[in-house]
Parts: structure tokens; C-alpha cells; sequence
């Protein structure tokens, strides 16, 4: 198995992501006009303005929120650290590169799920790259691959990742036994997740912002602390990412080296192209009820994930000077929590421990909800599966609490690999229809009036989207009776 995994991963990696999502990422900018740059302030309006739910949906600040819970975790502690230690100071800047056109494919892949999303037999919104392969592209059997590979990856393998580092700064900073922290975690997670999505995403709105808040405003501590030698350590990110200053602290990869573990690292982190996050966009009841408007909200998913939370944690480890690229070096949850100690002294350690603890905790429950759409695209998602879906997930996350981190990574690679390779091409495919609902979205914007989606402008859809839940909607935010459309 260590043997196939590692094949998949020196194809993939090596060859058709580490160009291909940076490809597909300028594809997009190109094709919708760099809307992440010359449209951010409407990333923004967006989320300030959207706070309605109906009992059909969550509201697209949970959806952030739970799509953040998923993001936020072990790729931006311990994942960061991976980068830097494998890539040098260099990785960083291509974690920025990937985030930077990763907006745009974030923002296309969840409007894809927004547009092409179905009611369940509860009535409940559901959808994502799977529905759209099926709905938009044809393809069933595509849908059924790439449902497979979000399952066996967010269902079960990023348990363990995220349990993994718990286990390993629990440990750190208290001592506390990896297989105390698996079972502790299991158990917890286990009482949000058989509350259903639902449930998830209320767990999700209180702890995310709250954690995520106080991460940065430490991270932001550090920075006036060492502010004189902020601006050199970013021109080194930017040297390194090139090869000019391969020597720099030790670490004598290249360019190459930067840009893989840059580019790994930086995906794992926010799930731009990878087809995670468009599982929850697509429950979200938008507003402006727009598939547009939920493909922002979640391209600024991508950008508080890497530019903020990871850019945070990455100054914070170079600026400590703790880095040793040897052999014998240490990485992982263990390297951040030595750079904080180094400038906040004991408290470091505990520090990174519990947000560690509650960043991949929510990253568990957040993964989960993933999987259970793509239970329900296969027909699966009755009790009986769901529930044996979910013994799986806490049987990972007790697993990988007592495994060695890069066998754990390793899985998380190929898995994720595969995923995104799937979902880049369906995106690709349908990338006219991502243009023509960015046009209608921000021309309506320009005329002055809240952005609608009006389905009889789209007749090319045919019977691909479920009509009546843009219809109904549409009329209501018009004023003119369902049947006028």
C-alpha cells in the first residue's frame, strides 16, 4: 500500500497538479476577469450582508464558517511547518501563488454547486462536484469516482491527519498520552457529527471566528514584537521561492523544492480546485439568491485561510530562528509550537496545543459533512450507511492520534490528489456557464439591483437544475407570483 501510495503521489504531484492547479487558477482569473482582485470588496459585501437561513438550508455565514472549520486546522500549524522544513522560506510564497489564483477556482467551483444543487428526501439542499459532473457534464460515473475519493479522503484519511496533530501537541505541551487525545477527540466528534449538518454547522459559526480571531491577534503580537525584520524575512520568501537564496537558514532545495511543497502544502490548506468546500456552498440558501454569491462567499474561504491564518503562522516560525533544516530537524505540530515558545516563552506550546485542539477538532466535523454529501449523491444516505460512515470516521481519527505523521500525510496526498484531479477538469468543462453567471451576477450589480437568478435566461441548462428551487425564490424576492415564471 506505501508502494502505490507513493506512485500516486510522484505522478500527481509531480506532474499533473503541481502545474495543473496553478493553470487552472490563471484559467479562471483570465476567463472571469480577475474578479479576485478588481472584485474583492464584493467578496466582502457578501458575507457582511448574508445572515438569513430557511429550514431548507444553512445561511452562507455558516457555510463559511463549516467550509473555514474544514480549511483551518492542521494544514495551517502543522502544515506550514511541513512546507518550510521540506521547502524552505521559498514554499510560502507559492503557498500565496496557489490562494492567489485559487480564488477564482474556488469562487467557480462553489457557484457550480450553488447552480446545480438538489433537494433530498428530507427536502434538505444538497449538491456539489458530484452533482454538477452528473448534471452539467453528463457524467455519472465521474461523479461516482470523485465521490468515492472525497469518502475514502474527508470521510476517513483527514480524520486522521487532524487527529494526528492534536495527538502530537497535546503530548507536547501536556503530556497527555496519543491514544487519550484519539479517544477523547472520537468521542466529541462523535456527538456533533450524529447531530447531522445541522448541527455541524452551528458547532462551526461559535468556534471558528472565536479561534480563528484569537490565533491572529497573537500572530499579529509577534509581528510588532520582531517588526524590524518583518520586511527582510519577506523579501527572503519571495528570494527563496525563486532559488536566489537556496542557502538561506540551511536549507539548500531550489526552486522545486519550494514550489511541491508549496503548492501541496498550500491545496491541503485551503482546498482551492480540490472539490471539498462546493459540498457545503451548495446547502447554503444564498444571498443575493445568486449561485454567484455563494461562489464569493467561498473564495474568501480561500483567502483567510492562506493569506491570513497561514501567512500568520509561517512569519511567526521564520521570524523565530528555531528552523533546523537537517536531517535530524524537527517539523509538524512540534516546530510551531518551539517557534511560539521562542517568543512567547512556556505558553507557546500550550497555546498551539488548544487551537490546535479546536481548529482540527472542527476540521473532523467539518470534513464529515463533506462525505455525507457524496453519500447522498450515491444513494447512501440513509441511516444505516451514514451511520457506518461515521464509525469509520472516529475509528480514523483514533487510528491516525497513534500513527507516524508522514504515513498519515502520505495517505492524505493521494487521496486528496485524486480528488482534485477530478474536479479541475469538470470545472474546466463548464467554465462557460461559470462566465456567463459572473456576468449576469455583476452586471446586474452595475445597474444598481440585488443580483437574482432568473432561470428562463439560461434555457442551454434544460432539466440539469432543479427549477423550482430558483423559481420560487425569485418570484418571492420580485414580488410577482411563482406561476409568472
Amino acid at each position: 500500500m506505501t508502494a502505490i501510495v507513493d506512485f500516486l503521489n510522484t505522478i500527481l504531484w509531480g506532474y499533473v497538479l503541481l502545474y495543473g492547479l496553478l493553470a487552472v487558477g490563471l484559467f479562471f482569473t483570465v476567463r472571469l476577469g480577475a474578479l479576485q482582485f478588481l472584485r474583492f470588496g464584493e467578496f466582502w459585501r457578501v458575507i457582511a450582508s448574508s445572515r438569513t437561513t430557511d429550514d431548507n438550508g444553512i445561511s452562507p455565514l455558516q457555510a463559511l464558517t463549516v467550509s473555514l472549520a474544514s480549511r483551518v486546522g492542521t494544514g495551517n500549524l502543522a502544515g506550514v511547518a511541513v512546507a518550510i522544513y521540506l521547502g524552505g522560506p521559498g514554499a510560502i510564497f507559492w503557498m500565496w501563488m496557489v490562494a492567489l489564483v485559487g480564488m477564482a477556482t474556488a469562487y467557480a467551483e462553489s457557484t457550480l454547486a450553488q447552480l446545480y444543487k438538489v433537494r433530498n428526501a428530507e427536502g434538505q439542499y444538497r449538491g456539489g462536484p458530484a452533482f454538477y459532473m452528473q448534471k452539467g457534464l453528463g457524467s455519472r460515473a465521474m461523479g461516482m469516482a470523485f465521490s468515492l475519493c472525497l469518502i475514502a479522503s474527508f470521510g476517513l484519511v483527514f480524520s486522521a491527519v487532524q487527529s494526528n496533530s492534536i495527538a502530537d501537541a497535546m503530548e507536547s505541551a501536556f503530556s497527555v498520552p496519543h491514544i487519550v487525545s484519539g479517544l477523547v477527540i472520537a468521542v466529541l466528534a462523535g456527538i456533533v457529527m450524529f447531530g447531522g449538518i445541522r448541527s455541524i454547522a452551528q458547532v462551526a459559526e461559535k468556534v471558528v471566528p472565536a479561534m480563528a480571531g484569537l490565533y491572529l491577534l497573537l500572530a499579529l503580537v509577534v509581528l510588532v514584537m520582531n517588526i524590524g525584520e518583518v520586511p527582510a524575512m519577506l523579501a527572503l520568501i519571495v528570494k527563496s521561492a525563486f532559488g536566489l537564496e537556496q542557502a538561506a537558514g540551511g536549507f539548500t532545495g531550489g526552486m522545486m523544492a519550494a514550489m511541491m511543497n508549496g503548492i501541496r502544502r498550500g491545496l491541503f490548506s485551503n482546498e482551492a480546485g480540490m472539490g471539498s468546500a462546493p459540498n457545503i456552498a451548495a446547502v447554503a440558501v444564498p444571498q443575493p439568491h445568486h449561485p454567484s454569491s455563494q461562489g464569493l462567499v467561498q473564495g474568501l474561504g480561500v483567502f483567510i485561510d492562506t493569506l491570513l491564518i497561514c501567512t500568520a503562522t509561517a512569519l511567526m516560525i521564520l521570524l523565530s530562528g528555531v528552523v533546523d533544516y537537517g536531517p535530524d530537524g524537527i517539523t509538524g505540530m512540534e516546530l510551531t509550537q518551539n517557534a511560539l515558545s521562542a517568543h512567547i516563552g512556556g505558553v507557546g506550546p500550550a497555546f498551539v496545543a488548544v487551537a490546535i485542539l479546536f481548529f482540527a477538532f472542527t476540521s473532523i466535523i467539518g470534513n464529515y459533512s463533506y462525505a455525507e454529501n457524496a453519500m447522498e449523491f450515491l444513494g447512501l444516505g440513509m441511516r444505516g450507511p451514514l451511520t457506518a460512515l461515521k464509525v469509520g470516521a472516529l475509528a480514523m481519527v483514533v487510528w491516525g492520534s497513534v500513527q507516524p505523521v508522514t504515513t498519515v500525510f502520505n495517505f492524505a496526498d493521494a487521496t486528496m490528489a485524486l480528488m482534485a484531479t477530478i474536479n479541475l477538469v469538470a470545472i474546466v468543462l463548464l467554465s462557460g456557464t461559470v462566465v456567463k453567471l459572473t456576468k449576469d451576477y455583476f452586471g446586474q450589480r452595475k445597474a444598481g439591483e440585488e443580483p437574482v437568478f432568473r432561470i428562463k435566461e439560461y434555457p442551454e441548462l434544460g432539466d440539469g437544475v432543479t427549477a423550482d428551487i430558483w423559481t420560487l425564490r425569485t418570484a418571492a424576492k420580485e414580488g410577482a407570483e411563482p406561476a409568472a415564471r
